[in-house]
């Protein structure tokens, strides 16, 4: 698909081409002066009906008949693109577009979204929903017009291109999430941005599970393999069914609460402080399920136990909960 604005670009390039033309050609063939040139080739083109700025030689004539047939096609071929720009929505895409790069100019610390199908949809409506800012790079023009309407921030090109990478905010994201329908565009999505951000967290669709290892070489953080989740998600409705009920009442209800890791900031004033004196988490009203310290997890701690810097907290909350604990933590 064309760029709106290079194709704009162009018929104005065009446009003062045959402008140059005309007054160039007035100048040489008539030796006029360049402004009179100008007027004479504006009102030439313009068809306005007045008189010759100077009595024209035969040469003049010659050169005025064929600026009026040439010069007048490319002018009406102009008017009528132009106009296509205003009534086909391409000039308001083009302002669009604008307004999308300043919105993520202004972004830090958002998560990207690579593919917008029928994995990455839900992706991204489980990041609507628990309040993360978040860039869909996206190809698919049906797509890109289904999340402008729902008014999500998207980057309309190819995400394994590094160019458009940077359009999403690449080196000022927390996260990117790659969902493209196959391994091999995803594992190049993965390469391209583990060289744009090397702090990035990477978290890759996968479809053939041998492929892990391969992917968490080339930077992936983690790989998410659909037919080995839902093979879990069989097993799991059969064996354990008010386990899945709970857990999926908590993924679908927009307001309900969510298992989340907030991790103890280098600067937190509340490390070395035990969990019962950590007033953020009493004020957030948030549950401790967990705390992984180095390789291993202690489940359930009590309140005695003294918050350490990096410590993980596994904790259940809703989004608001979950963002005040993690500003007052000093989570990343």
């Amino acid at each position: 698909m064309k760029d709106p604005r290079r194709k704009l670009l162009q018929i104005f390039g065009v446009l003062f081409l045959v402008l140059a033309m005309g007054v160039v050609g007035y100048h040489f063939i008539e030796g006029w002066h360049w402004f009179d040139a100008l007027y004479m080739t504006v009102i030439t083109l313009a068809t306005v009906g007045y008189g010759e700025t100077h009595p024209l030689s035969p040469a003049g004539r010659v050169f005025t008949m064929f600026l009026i047939f040439g010069g007048m096609g490319i002018i009406l071929y102009g008017i009528t693109e132009i106009t296509s720009f205003i009534v086909e929505g391409e000039m308001t895409g083009i302002l669009r577009r604008r307004r999308m790069n300043r919105a993520i100019d202004k972004m830090s610390g958002h998560y990207i979204l690579c593919g917008w199908g029928d994995l990455g949809a839900y992706v991204l409506d489980e990041l609507v929903r628990t309040k993360r800012q978040c860039v869909v790079i996206e190809k698919d023009p049906g797509k890109v017009r289904q999340l402008l309407e729902r008014n999500s921030i998207v980057v309309d090109g190819d995400a394994t291109k590094d160019e458009i990478l940077e359009a999403a905010g690449i080196q000022r994201a927390a996260g990117l999430v790659t969902a493209l329908h196959t391994d091999r565009d995803n594992l190049f999505v993965v390469i391209s941005a583990r060289g744009l951000n090397a702090k990035l967290r990477i978290v890759s669709k996968m479809e053939e599970i041998q492929s892990r290892d391969k992917f968490l070489r080339s930077g992936a953080n983690a790989t998410v393999s659909a037919p080995f989740i839902g093979g879990l998600r069989l097993a799991s409705e059969l064996i354990r069914p008010e386990t899945v009920t709970f857990l999926d009442t908590m993924l679908r209800d927009t307001s309900a609460l969510r298992v989340e890791d907030l991790i103890v900031g280098e600067k937190s004033k509340y490390i070395g402080k035990p969990i019962a004196e950590t007033e953020v988490i009493r004020k957030a009203g948030i549950l401790i399920l967990a705390i992984r310290r180095g390789d291993g997890y202690e489940f359930n701690p009590p309140p005695s136990v003294t918050l350490q810097e990096k410590d993980t907290l596994v904790v259940i909350g809703n989004p608001d909960q979950l963002r005040l604990a993690r500003t007052g933590l000093g989570s990343t």
